[in-house]
């Protein structure tokens, strides 16, 4: 069995300075700011969120903090699932290894946002948007690669896939495609595009995992979508 922790979200009813489990807003830098750009766009990526590497999840790694950016697409074409693309990038502090995409020293930057409705309009616009989060335990089941599943009965897959779905930080992910776990990689996050207070885009009801190293010094994100 896996360890982990579900996500419940609280919108912040003040901006979050603290070092801590977040989502939008602006990152609390553990050190010198290192915010990404996307290699495609030239833009400064978005931060989606920062994660504390739980030691009961994780262990004594080096790392304590991750910090999740992705290119924002409403500004042109980026291959924001692909983790090696320069599109997405995980920051950890301290002692993070390097990413493909180009950082400087900004401490702020463009966030998530919702989209909220103008009444004289009816027009949709994006706003701003943070979330403080509550984390419940939970124990996943252990990993099954694609070719066991596919093999399964569909009640027994059933009954894994209910195991492993939603928001968490830390277990088992649940891959609506192909397998896609680094070499060495640890789960650290399962974002549901479709459960997310927030818009973001991976891409059909898509679904996105971000991966840290053993030692917890370098981190990859991808999302796969149906």
């Amino acid at each position: 069995m896996a360890r982990s922790y579900s996500i419940s979200f609280r919108p912040a009813q003040s901006p979050i300075g603290e070092a801590v489990t977040k989502f939008g807003g602006q990152p609390v830098w553990r050190q010198t700011p290192t915010w990404p750009f996307s290699v495609t766009t030239g833009q400064q990526m978005m931060f989606i969120c920062q994660i504390f590497l739980f030691p009961e999840l994780f262990g004594q790694v080096v790392g304590r903090m991750a910090y999740l950016f992705m290119a924002d697409t409403e500004q042109g074409m980026a291959a924001t699932w692909d983790p090696d693309s320069g599109d997405n990038a995980v920051i950890i502090h301290p002692h993070g290894r390097p990413t493909r995409a180009p950082v400087k020293p900004l401490a702020t930057g463009p966030s998530i946002y919702e989209y909220i409705e103008i009444p004289e309009s009816g027009e949709l616009r994006p706003r701003p948007t943070e979330f403080t989060v509550d984390v419940f335990r939970r124990t996943d089941p252990e990993f099954v690669d694609e070719a066991n599943r596919v093999a399964m009965e569909d009640a027994v897959f059933q009954r894994y896939e209910r195991a492993c779905e939603g928001n968490k930080i830390g277990g088992t992910p649940l891959f609506l495609q192909q397998d896609a776990i680094p070499p060495g990689g640890q789960l650290l996050i399962q974002l549901d595009s479709t459960k997310l207070p927030f818009y973001i885009n991976f891409g059909d009801c898509g679904v996105g995992w971000v991966f840290i190293s053993p030692d917890g010094t370098a981190g990859k994100f991808l999302f796969q979508s149906y």
